[in-house]
């Protein structure tokens, strides 16, 4: 197979937004007209775990009619798409795929619906609504995680301090990782980067100004929604 630019392969970049991604694999079956239509699908962080994820779905499938690709990298307003035909008619396959992915809000996902013929022609309208049904199906069963970028910080609290930390980490959606005990407690704290600067005023308010947390990591990480 060649991912080179064609006729019915698509690509868009622009500015970059939060975004949900895949948490699993998942595996749906659909069939129209003695046809069976099987869609996975998965994340990929990158065109090259794309690409990898549809040899695979290949080889798994090597007897099969068509094997259908698409995905999109990125996430938001910030796209890679890339969708195949594969020997179906041009704009019946690969488009329809493409269009679920993009319609249900999910970034970093790679999709390949599988068809096995039944004998009985679909026609392109026939085509379009069956790729389309059995990729919703997969959209719909995947579980979802967001992907945010956070910060990773260390702070050294006196022990009278520290249930008020963990509260105040907690108002910010903060993830205490780890507490070491020693003549004081040093936390590792964990939040997104938008609730960061909140919680370096409500610790500067709690300790007049004495405590301030160090950035050591900048980091995008997924969590479930």
């Amino acid at each position: 197979m060649t991912f080179g630019l064609g006729f019915n392969e698509c690509y868009n970049i622009s500015m970059r937004q939060p975004y949900q991604v895949p948490l699993n694999e998942v595996r749906r079956e659909h069939a129209a007209f003695n046809s069976r239509f099987i869609a996975t699908l998965a994340a990929a962080f990158s065109v090259e775990e794309a690409r990898a994820f549809v040899s695979r779905i290949r080889k798994e499938f090597s007897d099969a009619t068509h094997n259908v690709p698409a995905y999109v990298i990125g996430g938001g307003n910030t796209v890679l798409e890339y969708s195949s035909d594969d020997g179906e008619p041009a704009g019946t396959a690969g488009r329809p795929a493409l269009t679920v992915l993009r319609g249900s809000g999910l970034g970093d996902a790679v999709l390949v619906v599988t068809r096995y013929f039944g004998g009985t022609l679909l026609g392109a309208g026939g085509l379009v609504r069956a790729y389309t049904e059995a990729a919703q199906l997969a959209v719909n069963a995947v579980r979802r995680g967001q992907r945010v970028t956070v910060n990773l910080a260390l702070l050294a609290i006196p022990y009278h301090l520290l249930e008020r930390v963990r509260l105040l980490s907690a108002r910010h959606r903060g993830e205490i990782l780890d507490e070491d005990f020693a003549a004081d407690i040093t936390l590792t704290l964990q939040f997104p980067v938008s609730e960061f600067d909140g919680f370096q005023l409500g610790l500067r308010e709690l300790s007049a100004g004495k405590l301030q947390a160090e950035v050591i990591e900048t980091k995008e990480t997924i969590s479930a929604v």
